[in-house]
């Protein structure tokens, strides 16, 4: 599963990835046991090796792999059902514009590492 996340308005980039590091990931690893795979890549804007940058429209890529869709049904319900749910929902309004997040199931083929 790739997420595709925006900052919320009037971040900086160091506030959103200490945020997202130090409060988010922290509450979402105590409500559910943490995927097999949790990782965030952050977009490093300005870099002279991006390429087309001005069409990036997202902040960080969040990369979970889980070992089977029933793992992950479970894990997305611990996250977004019930009173655990309005609390993440809660926090990524601190630091996310939920709005425009996006989400998509991907395979992966891997050719070295």
């Amino acid at each position: 599963m790739l997420s595709y996340l925006v900052k919320r308005e009037g971040m900086s980039p160091e506030e959103f990835v200490d945020y997202y590091e130090n409060h988010h990931v922290p509450l979402i690893l105590s409500l559910a046991p943490p995927p097999l795979v949790y990782k965030r890549h952050y977009l490093q804007r300005g870099d002279a090796l991006n390429l087309g940058e001005d069409g990036i429209d997202f902040d960080v890529v969040t990369e979970q792999q889980f070992a089977d869709r029933a793992a992950f049904t479970s894990w997305i319900d611990a996250v977004t059902a019930g009173a655990d749910g309005e609390l993440v929902a809660a926090d990524e309004a601190r630091f996310l514009q939920r709005s425009r997040t996006r989400a998509c199931v991907v395979s992966d083929y891997v050719t070295t590492g």
